[in-house]
C-alpha cells in the first residue's frame, strides 16, 4: 500500500469560508489525500461537496462507505454519518443519530485517522464553536502526526481551534487562515519540515 499524507480539515460554524480559503490555493497535484468535515444537522441534505468542488482544482466528492483514500482527492464527511478511517485507509460511515456528540464528529474522524495513518496524519482545526476536535487532535499528536490550528484572530469562530491550542503540548503550528494552504503544501511535499512554528 502506498504511504501518503492525509490531511483532515475540520470545522463547524464559519467552516464553508474557511474550507474554501484553504482548498482553493492547493495545487491539483497535491500528494496527499484530503478529508473535509463540517458539523451539520443529521437530516440536512448537504451540498458541501458540490460547492467545494467548484472552488478548488482538486476533485471533491462526498465520502462513500468503503471508499479508499487517495492522493489529490478531497472527500467530504456526509451529514448524518460519522466518518471513520479504517486500518486499510478506507472510509467507514456510521449513523450519527439525533443526539451528541457533534455531527459528524471531528474527534471520531481524527482519532481513527491517528490510529490508521500515524505520522502521516495532519489535523487542521479551522473554525467553530465548542471543543470538538481537541481530543482527536491529541490522538493525532500521540501517534506522531501533525496538528495545526487556525489562529483565533483569523478564525470566524475561534472556540474550536482555541480548545485545541489549549492543549499546548499537542500543537505543531498555529497559522493564519490564509497561510494554511502554503503550509500544507510544504508539509506534504517535504514531510520532514522541521521546526513547529506559531505564525
Amino acid at each position: 500500500m502506498d504511504k501518503f499524507p492525509v490531511i483532515a480539515l475540520v470545522s463547524s460554524t464559519g467552516g464553508l469560508d474557511a474550507l474554501t480559503r484553504v482548498l482553493a490555493p492547493l495545487p491539483a497535484d497535491l500528494p496527499a489525500a484530503v478529508l473535509a468535515l463540517q458539523h451539520s444537522e443529521p437530516q440536512r441534505v448537504s451540498k458541501l461537496a458540490e460547492i467545494l468542488d467548484q472552488r478548488t482544482a482538486l476533485p471533491v466528492t462526498a465520502a462513500v462507505d468503503g471508499e479508499a483514500l487517495r492522493p489529490g482527492h478531497v472527500l467530504v464527511a456526509p451529514a448524518g454519518r460519522h466518518t471513520l478511517i479504517t486500518g486499510d485507509m478506507t472510509i467507514a460511515l456510521i449513523m450519527s443519530g439525533s443526539l451528541p456528540p457533534h455531527r459528524p464528529s471531528a474527534d471520531l474522524l481524527l482519532t481513527t485517522l491517528a490510529v490508521a495513518a500515524g505520522p502521516r496524519a495532519i489535523a487542521v482545526v479551522l473554525s467553530g464553536r465548542g471543543n470538538d476536535a481537541a481530543t482527536g487532535a491529541t490522538a493525532v499528536h500521540r501517534f506522531g502526526g501533525t496538528v495545526i490550528a487556525c489562529s483565533p484572530g483569523s478564525s470566524a469562530e475561534p472556540a474550536m481551534p482555541q480548545a485545541t491550542i489549549g492543549r499546548d503540548h499537542t500543537i505543531d503550528h498555529i497559522t493564519d487562515l490564509d497561510d494554511l494552504a502554503a503550509l500544507l503544501t510544504a508539509l506534504t511535499i517535504t514531510p520532514s519540515l522541521p521546526a513547529p512554528t506559531r505564525d
